[in-house]
This record gives structure tokens, sequence and C-alpha cells, in this order.
């Protein structure tokens, strides 16, 4: 039996009919183009089950070709191009991460991100798997992150047995079982006086952070002011602390200024003997002196000034006496005030934190108390930040468990306030 193949015209799909072997002696004939229309089928009598194909008439035979010995194969489904069948999913939700990200950080986000949405089991289920998987000193986040998870879930024996685990494979002591604090949420403790924190190059463009120190030292009769952080301040900035030192101490305020010497001993170093260009770094360089009751440097320096700028120095002023601060280290002071957050943090804005972070120099964020935070309010809390830190504000949050912790470096807190994690 004889097939006849045709073409269609090139716009139209090409519909491919049944064929079966032919005789080796008979040749395949190959038909021109169809102008119209595909030919009408029709079946031989001799073999019914199989449709021969008639070519119209008038069509004129371009080519012969030789006979299929075998049946044509089965042709599969044609794919869209437009859709990509290789395709990967982030490790976290709502985060793209790179193809050659660290898989032991991207197990880390997985987790926390897990526990932020409320999945305790399974973020429990894939903890005790991957302190299986990561052995050695890079598998210690994991194993730190299932005993905060235990301790909110209040699991006692769990974390009693996975601390014998935790020493057997590390050869060290595992984290304390923490008892709940009952803390005012919100609230800070009392304590003395308010502290303000004096940190990098200061510039007439700090002049928010100016108008905070005038306002504190204006309202309160006690003020503590650490320089342990001041690298140095321009002319604007050194008449300004200058007159406002000056004027707090002969109005009777009792000033305490913290870490002082080394900044001193910067200044006068930058100030040499008849270099008459600078003027306001000299007079507070004086007042500092003033306020720390050291008349013998004072009176010495007081020549220098006199000598360079060929008047009278400012003079020695005896004022009330100076409050007495305890040999501490900085961390125990400059926290002592924190705002205490509590609980499970859901869907939270944190607008009431607007208040510690406009009117204090350092604020203090205390998570001691949290036990979970959703990724809702870990974004709202580093958008909430940013424009604080950008103004070179430094922010502290205290004391988040490894769960809530690593969540915060997920959204880029750590970037916005610097994060302290209790030691494990």
């Amino acid at each position: 039996m004889v097939f006849s193949f045709f073409k269609k015209q090139p716009e139209k799909m090409p519909e491919r009919p049944a064929v079966r072997p032919r005789p080796p002696q008979v040749p395949q004939p190959d038909v021109a183009k169809q102008p119209e229309a595909l030919p009408d089928l029709e079946f031989s009598p001799s073999k019914p089950s199989t449709p021969a194909v008639q070519p119209p008439k008038d069509v004129p035979i371009a080519k012969s070709v030789q006979a299929q010995q075998a049946p044509a194969p089965v042709s599969l489904p044609v794919v869209d191009d437009d859709f990509d069948l290789d395709f990967s999913e982030s490790t976290v939700m709502a985060i793209d991460v790179s193809n050659d990200t660290d898989p032991l950080q991207g197990d880390i986000e997985q987790v926390v991100v897990l526990y932020a949405n409320g999945q305790d089991a399974v973020a429990r289920s894939l903890l005790e798997n991957f302190i299986i998987d990561y052995p050695g000193e890079s598998g210690r986040r994991f194993w730190f992150l299932l005993f905060d998870l235990l301790q909110a879930e209040h699991d006692r024996p769990a974390y009693d047995q996975l601390a014998l685990e935790f020493v057997r494979v590390h050869e060290t002591s595992p984290p304390a079982w923490r008892e709940p604090v009952a803390r005012d949420v919100g609230k800070t403790p009392p304590a003395g006086p308010p502290k303000f924190v004096l940190q990098g190059v200061l510039t007439a463009e700090n002049s928010v952070l100016l108008e905070q120190l005038d306002k504190l030292l204006q309202e309160k009769p006690a003020v503590l002011i650490d320089f342990s952080k001041l690298i140095g301040c321009d002319d604007t900035v050194a008449l300004f602390l200058a007159e406002h030192l000056g004027n707090a101490r002969r109005a009777g305020k009792l000033l305490t200024l913290y870490n002082v010497d080394a900044f001193l001993t910067r200044l006068s170093e930058r100030l040499p003997i008849g270099s008459a260009e600078h003027e306001a770094p000299w007079l507070l360089l004086l007042e500092l002196l003033q306020q720390s009751d050291d008349q013998a440097r004072f009176e010495e320096r007081a020549v220098d000034y006199a000598v360079t700028f060929e008047r009278s120095p400012p003079s020695w002023e005896n004022k009330p006496k100076r409050q007495v601060m305890a040999e501490v280290e900085p961390a125990d002071w400059l926290m002592d005030e924190p705002y205490f957050l509590s609980g499970d943090l859901k869907n939270q804005r944190f607008e009431d934190l607007l208040p510690l972070l406009e009117t204090t120099a350092q604020p203090v964020i205390d998570f001691s108390g949290v036990r979970r935070m959703d990724f809702f309010s870990a974004g709202q809390l580093a958008n909430r930040l940013a424009p604080f830190k950008a103004a070179n504000k430094e922010i502290i949050i205290r004391s988040p468990n490894h769960l809530v912790a690593e969540l915060m470096a997920v959204v880029g807190l750590n970037k916005q306030a610097r994060i302290i994690v209790p030691k494990s």
C-alpha cells in the first residue's frame, strides 16, 4: 500500500497521519504543498484498520523517499518556552537567597523563621537533626537555638537531657536553665542621674543631639555625660559644649564627666601654643579642666591661652561639689535604664518606642523577657530604628534569646542596633 505525505501551509500546525510498514520494493512518494486544505482520508479494503491517504488530483509528485520499515515514533507534548521547569525555592520565606548561600546559614534562617511563625514542632524536629548534621564548632549555633526553644516551651526534662548530650559532644558546660523574671513592660527601674553619651566626631550637623543635651542640662539637676566614645568635634560643637557646660556649672548643676581624661589629652595635644586659628577648642579645654577639678593643669593651659590669643583667659571658678561616681564598668551604668519588652511580639509597630528613641542618647531595649517575635514585627522594628541609626545614635538591643537574635540578623536589625546576646 502506498502512503502519501502532504505538507501544509506554514501558518498551520501539521497533522500527522498514522503510518504502517510498506513493502521495500514500493517507493514512498512525497507530494508538494496542498494550497488550501488537507485531503480526506480513504481506508484500504484489504486493511480496513489502516487509513490510506490519496494524493489530490493535479498535484505533481516532488520526489520519492525510501519507505519506512518501522512505525513512526510517538511525539511528546511540547513545553511552552516561557515556563521555566528548573526553579529553586528560597531557604527562607519571603527572602531571596542566592545559590551560593552558606548551607548552614540557610538552615539557621529556615529554623528561626519557622519558629517566628509559631511552627515550634517543625523547628524543633529540624534542630534535632541539624545538631547531628553539623558536628563541631560550626554547629554550636543549632545547639543554642534548640536550648532556647526548649526553654521557651518550658520543657525542662528535654533541656536537661540535651545539656548532658552537649557536655558529651562539646566537652564544655551547657547554658544554664533560666527561670522567668517578672518585668514591668515598657518601664525603666529607678536610677541615678540621666546619662548622655557623646560619641564619634561631632559637627554642626549633629544639632539634634546638641539640642537634646541642652534640654537635659536645663531640666535636670544632675547629669552624667560620657566622653569615652568621643573622638573629636569641630569649632561649633566645641563652643557649644564650653558655653553650656559652663552655664550648667555656674547654675549649680551636678555634672559628672565620665572617662573625660582620654579626650582631654587628645584635645590638649591638638592645641599648640601660638596657633590662634581655633579659639573654641581652647575654651572647651579650659572648661573641661574646670569640671575635672584639675586646677594645676587649668592654670598652665590658661597661660598658654593668654600667650596664644594675647588676652586674659577665663578665670578659675570654684563650683559646687561635684557628684562623685563609683568606679564601675561602663556597661554597668550605660544599660541600667532599659526599655523592657516581654512575651510574644506579634504584628507590633513599636510606636511606644518613639519617646525612648527621641529623648535618650543611647537607648537600651531589653529583650530578656521576649519569648518570640514574628517576621513582621522584626521588620517593623528595623524600620523604626533606621532613622535614628542614620543620625549616628547608638541603639542597644539587650539579651534576646538566640532564636530572636538570629531572626533580627535575617531582617537586618543587626545593622540598625548593637545586639548583645547573653553568653552561653
